[in-house]
């Protein structure tokens, strides 16, 4: 029976995991999905080598960086991010090759591009963990200019207090790459001059639970379109399954 997995620490509520079994049961494919929480990305080899029929892992936090080394290989796309949540694991012989994709950026281009309109050409994008960097990508990869917002101030980025309501304005498109709004915590949401939003304004938030986050619900009060990161969820997990049995896609 083939194996497929997900490593991460800690690793909580994962879709995958329902998602993939699923889909095995109703294909009849023999293969099951399993959580490999690992708290120390020295782990990983372990998992590799104890798993000879692991055909392929997604990667979550904190290791989306930390698995490159261990990688003989990596796709244009994960290389340009510097960031992985997929890898292909193929055996050849005694040899054992791994090589990253990246299908955040799939998942996000192909969720966010119907949204798109011709007044939005400026994006910002909330937070600059992994997830940013895919997202940057995938913005810059449909013609928008992007800037990053952290709480922090560095150089060529933005922290929460410079966000004036003209900078909202010009940067119309913000997609919201921290965890602020997550269940249980779905009080909470970016600090934003959110009156300055109307219908031009797109918000996009990589969370799906709950299914409108306050970031979302305060936009759409102000004529704002909003849409949460289930379908780039289920879109990356399409974008997975291809990539372990070596269908390249764009």
């Amino acid at each position: 029976m083939d194996k497929y997995g997900l490593i991460g620490y800690p690793l909580g509520h994962s879709f995958s995991i329902g998602y993939f079994n699923e889909k095995f049961d109703n294909e009849n494919i023999n293969a099951r999905y399993i959580n490999f929480e690992i708290p120390s990305i020295e782990d990983f080899i372990e998992v590799i080598d104890s798993n000879p029929e692991l055909r392929g892992l997604n990667v979550t936090i904190p290791y989306k960086e930390q698995v490159i080394p261990y990688l003989d290989s990596l796709s244009p796309e994960a290389t340009a991010i510097g960031a992985v949540n997929v890898i292909r694991v193929t055996h050849k012989g005694k040899k054992t090759q791994l090589k990253g994709f990246n299908s955040d950026v799939i998942g996000f281009t192909r969720s966010i591009e119907p949204l798109l309109e011709r007044h939005h050409k400026k994006a910002l994008i909330l937070g600059t963990g992994g997830a940013s960097k895919a997202i940057d990508f995938g913005l810059k990869s449909l013609g928008l200019e992007t800037k990053f917002v952290s709480r922090t101030k560095r150089d060529g980025i933005l922290c929460y207090e410079d966000i004036t309501a003209d900078i909202i304005r010009e940067y119309n498109v913000i997609v919201n790459c921290t965890p602020l709004g997550m269940y249980p915590n779905v009080d909470s949401c970016p600090k934003l001059p959110y009156e300055a939003m109307d219908s031009h304004t797109l918000l996009y938030d990589l969370l799906y639970n709950p299914d409108e986050t306050l970031f979302m619900t305060k936009g759409r009060e102000q004529g704002a379109v909003v849409k949460n990161g289930l379908e780039m969820l289920l879109l990356q997990a399409f974008a997975s399954w291809e990539f372990w049995n070596g269908k390249e896609q764009r």
